[in-house]
């Protein structure tokens, strides 16, 4: 019997795993490692036992006969524990010919143990097994834990580590790429000529010394997608300071090109500062006479319009608004009806130039209200359908029955709401239908059925339609533009702005909707998308 170091903590928490086909063998090597202080967790007595009972019961340290029976050996079963559960592996064997001994040094054994074993030998190795495994174990936990890919080369250039960075970077895992030539896993090429660029590794072999990669290089993947790298290669020395291999340092120069790119785009944004401030400048000088003389253009007008209603009721009260002695063409009544129509249409320009100048500086009015839409609709409709009888036109108007209330601003939602009937009316040829339908719509029903919308759930949906006129796909993009008017077409050609559907797209915004336009088979659909409460 030997000593025992009176520090037993260590050697107590130590659980070890026997294995061992000799059943005698198995016990004498169990009561051995008790009376050493270590704890036998069980013991097998074939390699496929081997890995399961290590795989359930997560030993510190396995000794490990190699002839087993069964169709693998020891050798095999200390590789694939190795890989899996990373556990050491002491070789306990009464075999040291060559052959044996070369296949198990190929594992990377922790210890090799003959037969008989004496106790001293078994304290000793099982000793050193545990240290070397510390050892490694902390200076693996190091080089993965570091940010940067690492990859660790012999003097033949085959490749003896590999971190998890290094393994996300280049697609290749550490079992694919151990053993394998470098130039194999690590291919550079450069990023101007798209040529093959010789590795930092093989220069720092050759000169012994540190070499860094030069800009403008990329790393191929396994996936293909071309990575910038930055990186630098350092020979490795042992005790003797003889080269054994080299190690490669490197990581994703993405971010860092990113960032050089972004304090580039700042110092160009510096030197426009003096031309972005003239520009804004003047656009608040645009602004300024826009909103000065919008004003200024509005008060005339409304006074005109009045004038014109007043002489409408004098001329009426004295009978010649409908005096038969003038033709049609000379009717007073209808040289009013187009001073009306003109100084109406002059009226709603002031008014929505207004308007969007208001909303694009937030400073457009809003009054929350709750709105019954099933209450509010059909009168804001009244008129249209009226209007739409007297042109020929069928009108539908579909809401749903209890609707919850809609919290929004009531004359801005009036203002959508006319305008596009407006449009739907003044554009439907005779003959024509127009619909409106408004519902409640859950995007959780919708995502049951593979739909996935990007709007707060659940919304109303109005939808305004007419038959009869196709918005071309190049012109759908575009109509809701400013004073954009669709050329080219006689259908078109109706008197107006081209700022209502502008308009309506900033109040829809405003109100923290969508608005969208379809037209296919005859039809055109608006569609607007409101959430319940702003």
């Amino acid at each position: 019997m030997i000593s025992i170091p009176s520090n037993t903590v260590k050697k107590e928490t130590v659980k070890v795993l026997v294995v061992e086909d000799e059943y005698i063998l198995a016990i004498n090597l169990q009561e051995t490692l008790e009376s050493l202080g270590y704890v036998v967790l069980d013991i097998a007595d074939s390699a496929e036992g081997a890995i399961a009972r290590a795989t359930k019961l997560r030993p510190n340290l396995i000794l490990m006969d190699i002839r087993l029976r069964g169709e693998i050996d020891g050798i095999q079963a200390a590789e694939q524990i190795w890989h899996n559960l990373q556990i050491p592996v002491i070789y306990v064997t009464g075999h040291s010919d060559k052959f044996t001994v070369e296949r198990a040094t190929l594992t990377s054994p922790f210890g090799y143990i003959l037969k008989p074993i004496k106790e001293q030998e078994l304290y000793v190795a099982i000793q050193t097994a545990l240290n070397r495994y510390d050892r490694e174990q902390f200076l693996s936990s190091v080089l993965r834990g570091m940010g940067d890919g690492v990859i660790v080369v012999d003097n033949e250039l085959h490749i003896k580590y590999i971190n998890q960075v290094a393994e996300a970077l280049t697609g290749w895992r550490w079992n694919e790429a151990k053993n394998r030539m470098l130039t194999e896993v690590i291919k550079l090429i450069d990023e101007q000529t798209q040529l093959s660029v010789e590795n930092p590794i093989i220069a720092a072999l050759q000169q012994e010394t540190i070499v860094y990669l030069s800009s403008g290089v990329l790393l191929v993947p396994k996936n293909g997608i071309n990575i910038p790298i930055a990186d630098s290669a350092t020979p490795l020395r042992n005790n003797n300071g003889v080269i054994t291999g080299a190690i490669l340092v490197f990581r994703d120069d993405t971010q860092r090109r990113l960032t050089e790119e972004r304090n580039l785009a700042s110092e160009r944004a510096r030197q426009l500062e003096i031309q972005v401030a003239e520009l804004q400048r003047l656009n608040q000088l645009k602004e300024d006479f826009l909103a000065t003389t919008s004003h200024e253009m509005r008060t005339p007008l409304s006074n005109i319009k009045m004038a014109i209603s007043v002489l409408e009721n004098i001329l009426d009260q004295q009978g010649i608004l409908n005096a038969k002695a003038l033709s049609p063409s000379e009717s007073v009544a209808r040289y009013l009806s187009i001073l009306r129509d003109q100084c109406e249409q002059e009226l709603d320009l002031v008014d929505n130039l207004l308007h969007i100048r208001m909303i694009d500086a937030d400073i457009y009015p809003l009054e929350l209200t709750s709105i019954q839409l099933q209450r509010w609709l059909p009168h804001v409709a009244e008129y249209f359908q009226e209007r739409a009888q007297a042109r020929q036109q069928s009108f539908k108007l579909s809401v749903a029955p209890n609707l919850p209330p809609l919290v929004s601003d009531l004359s801005s939602l009036t203002e959508i709401i006319s305008e596009l009937l407006n449009n739907a009316c003044k554009y439907t040829p005779p003959d024509g239908q127009i619909a409106v339908d408004v519902q409640l719509i859950d995007t959780n029903e919708d995502a049951e059925s593979g739909v996935l919308l990007n709007f707060p759930s659940p919304y109303f949906q109005i939808e305004i339609s007419n038959s009869g006129v196709i918005i071309p796909k190049k012109e759908q993009s575009r109509i809701f533009e400013p004073f954009y008017r669709i050329p080219q077409s006689e259908r078109w050609q109706q008197s107006g702005t081209g700022l209502g559907l502008a308009l309506v797209k900033k109040l829809v915004k405003y109100l923290q909707g969508t608005i969208e336009v379809t037209s296919t088979q005859g039809w055109t659909t608006f569609t607007v998308k409101l959430p319940l409460s702003l």
